[in-house]
C-alpha cells in the first residue's frame, strides 16, 4: 500500500482518535490504528475492544488500500513533521516507511485483516438530538460516576430516551446527578442504556459546543453516535441501573436559597482545611444564615458565615464537600435552592429556577 497525505490531513484525524489507544496493551494490534483509502477518502480507526473510534478525512486521488501502523509513534513523527509538509507512507511486508523531506522512518505493522472491529447487532433504535444538548446532559452527570465499584453497573451514564425527552443518570452510591432535556424522539417505548465510564470520558473530549446533529444508535449490546466526520462505537454496560426516581427525595420541606458563586467560594475555602480523606464539611443553618464549619485531625478550623435565604428551625448537617461543589460547578444561574429534611436524610440541590438538573447527596456523620 502507498499513501501521500498532507501533515495535516493525518494528523488532524489521528489526534481525535487518539484517546482510546491504550500505552499498554496486552494485544499489540490495539497499539495500532487502522488507515484505510478509497474514493472516498481516508478512514482512521482505534479501538481498545471496549471503545471504537473512527474518524474520515474526504480527500481525492487515494488508491484503496488498507495497513496498521503504531498510532501513538505514528501521532508523534506527524507533530514533529513542519507544518504544511507531505508525508509519503509505503508499506510492505510487516514493515512501513515514513518519508517526509529528508526524514524517514521504518515502523513495524500488523496484518490489517486482523483488525478488530466493533460490529453492531441486531434491534437498532435511532434518533438525532444537537451535540450542544447532548453535550450538555454528559457535562452536568458524569462526575457523579462511580469509579472500579464492585456494582459495575455504576461505572457509566445512564441513558434514558423517553418519547418526549432525553435523560442522563450517574450515581456511585453517595450521590447522584440527573440532567434531562426536552426532545421528541420518536420512541414510544422507554430505553435505557449504560455507556461505561471510558465512553463517557471519550464523548467529553470528542464533543464540542459547536452546532451539528448527533445520530445515536442503540442496541443490546452496543451505542453509536455518529458526528460530522467521526464515529464512536462502545460497548455497554451488561446490567439493570438503579430506579434513580426512588432516591430523589420530593418531600423536604426545608429550603435554602442561596448565590450559586457565593457559596461555591465560601465552601471552596471552607475545604482547605477539611480532613483530606473524608472531606466533611458542617451545614449550620438558621434564619437568614448559613454557617460552613471545617476541622481536621490537626486541630486546624475554618468558619464562613454566609446570608440565604432560610425560614424555619435551626438545622446542623454534615456534607462531603467535593461533592456540593461538584454540583455547584454544574449548576448555572445566580441563584441555587438546596432542599433539606433533617441530618439524616439526602438534600436535593437544584437551580432556583428551571429544573433541568437535579444533583442528591447523602449526608455525612460530623
Amino acid at each position: 500500500m502507498k499513501l501521500s497525505v498532507q501533515r495535516e490531513d493525518l494528523l488532524q484525524p489521528l489526534s481525535k482518535i487518539l484517546g482510546v489507544v491504550e500505552r499498554r496493551q496486552t494485544l499489540p494490534m490495539l497499539a495500532n490504528v487502522l488507515c484505510e483509502t478509497g474514493p472516498e477518502g481516508l478512514r482512521l480507526t482505534a479501538t481498545d475492544l471496549e471503545v471504537e473510534l473512527r474518524a474520515e478525512r474526504p480527500l481525492e486521488g487515494l488508491a484503496p488500500g488498507a495497513l496498521t501502523l503504531p498510532a501513538r509513534k505514528l501521532h508523534d513523527i506527524c507533530r514533529a513533521l513542519p507544518e504544511e509538509s507531505e508525508i509519503h507512507i509505503e508499506a510492505s511486508e510487516g514493515r512501513a516507511t515514513v518519508r517526509s523531506g529528508r526524514s524517514r522512518f521504518t515502523l513495524s505493522t500488523q496484518p490489517a485483516a486482523e483488525f478488530p472491529r466493533l460490529e453492531l447487532d441486531a434491534g437498532t433504535a435511532a434518533l438525532r438530538l444537537p451535540v450542544p444538548v447532548l453535550l450538555e446532559l454528559i457535562e452536568r452527570t458524569h462526575f457523579a460516576m462511580a469509579h472500579q465499584d464492585v456494582r459495575y453497573y455504576l461505572n457509566g451514564l445512564l441513558l434514558e430516551i423517553l418519547p418526549d425527552r432525553v435523560v442522563a443518570v450517574a450515581t456511585d452510591g453517595h450521590r447522584l446527578a440527573l440532567a434531562e432535556a426536552p426532545l421528541a424522539t420518536g420512541q414510544e417505548e422507554p430505553r435505557q442504556v449504560i455507556v461505561p465510564r471510558k465512553g463517557v470520558q471519550e464523548l467529553l473530549r470528542l464533543l464540542g459546543p459547536e452546532e451539528g446533529e448527533a445520530h445515536l444508535q442503540l442496541t443490546e449490546n452496543h451505542i453509536r453516535i455518529t458526528l460530522p466526520g467521526l464515529q464512536f462505537t462502545s460497548k455497554l454496560i451488561d446490567g439493570r441501573f438503579p430506579d434513580y426516581r426512588r432516591v430523589i427525595p420530593r418531600d423536604n420541606d426545608k429550603r435554602l436559597v442561596a448565590d450559586r458563586e457565593s457559596l461555591r467560594q465560601s465552601l471552596g475555602r471552607t475545604s482547605i482545611l477539611s480532613n483530606e480523606k473524608y472531606r466533611g464539611i458542617r451545614l449550620s443553618l438558621s434564619p437568614g444564615s448559613l454557617k460552613i464549619q471545617a476541622h481536621n485531625p490537626e486541630q486546624e478550623e475554618a468558619e464562613e458565615e454566609l446570608g440565604v435565604e432560610f425560614e424555619g428551625p435551626p438545622l446542623d448537617i454534615g456534607f462531603n464537600v467535593t461533592y456540593l461543589l461538584d454540583a455547584l460547578d454544574a449548576l448555572e444561574g445566580e441563584k441555587v435552592r438546596i432542599e433539606l429534611s433533617d441530618p439524616n436524610s439526602s438534600c436535593l440541590i437544584r437551580a432556583a429556577e428551571g429544573n433541568s438538573a437535579e444533583y442528591v447527596v447523602m449526608p455525612m456523620r460530623l
